[in-house]
């Protein structure tokens, strides 16, 4: 499965970056994540227990950060296990930033297998879709500054705000297993 994406996140990069490294956000964000544990500095593991289909599964995985480029990208591989089955793969993250919003976009590639695989590739796209859209709604909001958090909330109210594309997929081994460090940074 292939996925890229692009989310808006109304914080400055560094911002950003120190965030998607930083295991307590990641683990608030991680859709049904019990533990996200920070191994080494590029090193991290995590278990996470979603439903997908008619599978309730618990996953535990690890990934690992590479070729990091603070705070500009980086490359996040991960791989994760559960009993119905396995995800691998691995995500390149890159941030711009303009006009103090950063612009967080990724592009996946993950494989799965085992028994998750019978509830189809369609039914596995929209988890992931869905968890990840889950993970960078709460990351956007833990992330953004208060001051500007009320200001988006105001523009909201006012119908002034666009709409955004929150199609941003971590692949189903970062989103679930440990968001791969959010889609390379």
């Amino acid at each position: 499965m292939k996925l890229s994406g692009s989310y808006n996140i109304p914080a400055n990069k560094q911002t950003v970056w120190e965030s998607l490294n930083n295991p307590e956000i990641l683990r608030q964000c991680i859709p049904g994540c019990d533990e996200f544990t920070k191994k080494t500095e590029t090193t991290f593991t995590a278990t996470a227990t979603n439903k997908i289909g008619p599978f309730n599964a618990s996953f535990t995985g690890e990934v690992e950060l590479k070729d990091l480029n603070p705070p500009d990208n980086y490359k996040i591989v991960g791989q994760g296990n559960s009993p119905v089955g396995f995800a691998s793969g691995q995500a390149y993250v890159e941030l711009t930033e303009q006009d103090g919003m950063t612009t967080l976009s990724y592009t996946v590639e993950a494989n799965v297998g085992g028994k998750i695989v019978q509830v189809g590739a369609r039914l596995i796209d929209m988890t992931a879709k869905k968890m990840a859209d889950i993970f960078f709604g709460k990351f956007s909001e833990l992330v953004t500054p208060p001051e500007k958090r009320a200001e988006l909330l105001a523009e909201k109210a006012l119908g002034k705000s666009e709409p955004r594309n929150i199609y941003i997929f971590i692949s189903l081994a970062v989103a679930t297993i440990a968001a791969l460090f959010i889609l390379f940074n």
